[in-house]
């Protein structure tokens, strides 16, 4: 019987087209949907739930390792010996790529912006290492400069014989294969939101371009009404809702979804950056401990903790009714909190 593309479909038939898509298991699937209720209480605002993402498991997990079960599928089928790829010494991709890589037999090469916290051996830095990863720090301040230093990377390896696969992390295919793991979470969520006959008005969280897209792809899909938004970490040229409705859409089309996702669709919020991306703020500082004192639930300073200030932010100004129901999808990224302790508690 051919397969009907009338939407929206039941979390059910969302799954199943999931499922036809190439896949390594490397998550701790499903990841549970903790209520919170002593914040909601000091809130005094909507019930608050937080989806763990920080609990897939793999080298302390984060949504990345989500994203990594679809990509790896493409990497292997170009049996390579060696991942190449970048971003900023503390990032949780390439803590979660590494850990994938290890448990998958292969090397990693990791060429590194110095970012916030640069060489500095604690985090997700200490983390790569310990896993085996060949790293080189750079002194460059952004990403978008990393590309041919990738590419130089992944040549010196086949001087030598070695089987480079270079991830180039603005690639759209990159992007939209990886966001099919969040199209995955949605029809998780959604289904652990039906078990608790409970709707979420809103979902909350920390994202850029990957993990809301896929998000916002799997609620169209799903015909859901909730919104989403996203409180931006970082500040980038292009425009944040343009680039995610973009790799929504592409991420439709691997699917067979006849949906495009416009971006007056998409909320993002880049109030909560402070001074630049990598920097605490005090409202991230205040937001993360909040978390940590009512629920015993750590967020990382650099994603989670400025996400929880802007719906922190956005409950005391009214944006939120009472009765309404919030979902905090904590990105994970625990290990910069050890990175950033002297910004967190110091002095």
């Amino acid at each position: 019987m051919p397969r009907s593309n009338a939407l929206p479909l039941t979390t059910a038939e969302l799954s199943a087209r999931i499922a036809e898509l190439p896949r390594i298991h490397l998550a701790h699937l499903p990841t549970p949907l903790d209520f919170c209720p002593r914040l909601t209480r000091a809130l005094d605002g909507p019930k608050i739930y937080i989806k763990r993402d920080d609990l897939t498991g793999l080298a302390f997990g984060g949504n990345k390792t989500r994203q990594l079960e679809f990509l790896f599928p493409e990497i292997l089928e170009q049996k390579p010996d060696t991942i190449v790829v970048g971003a900023y010494s503390q990032s949780n991709w390439c803590r979660q790529i590494t850990a994938a890589a290890a448990k998958l037999g292969l090397k990693v090469k990791l060429v590194l912006v110095h970012g916030e916290k640069g060489p500095l051996l604690q985090g997700n830095l200490l983390l790569d290492r310990l896993m085996g990863a060949d790293v080189t720090v750079t002194r460059l301040d952004d990403m978008h400069q990393l590309a041919p230093l990738l590419e130089a990377a992944g040549e010196e390896l086949r001087k030598v014989g070695r089987r480079p696969y270079v991830i180039q992390p603005f690639s759209l295919d990159v992007l939209a294969t990886s966001a099919l793991g969040y199209v995955s979470q949605a029809a998780e969520l959604d289904d652990q939101l039906a078990a608790g006959g409970l709707k979420a008005d809103y979902i909350y969280l920390a994202g850029a371009n990957i993990t809301p897209a896929g998000i916002q792809l799997g609620l169209a899909a799903l015909g859901r009404a909730t919104k989403v938004v996203s409180i931006c970490p970082i500040r980038w040229p292009d425009d944040r809702a343009a680039d995610i409705a973009t790799i929504a859409t592409a991420a439709a089309r691997k699917l067979d979804l006849a949906i495009a996702i416009e971006p007056a669709e998409v909320t993002v919020d880049e109030s909560y950056i402070g001074e630049r991306y990598g920097r605490v703020t005090e409202a991230g500082r205040a937001a993360l401990r909040l978390v940590a004192e009512c629920e015993g639930i750590i967020l990382d300073p650099v994603y989670s903790a400025k996400a929880m200030s802007g719906l922190i932010d956005h409950i005391k100004r009214g944006r939120i009714g009472k009765s309404e129901v919030v979902v905090f999808v904590h990105t994970g990224g625990n290990p910069a909190v050890f990175a950033y302790a002297d910004d967190l508690v110091g002095g």
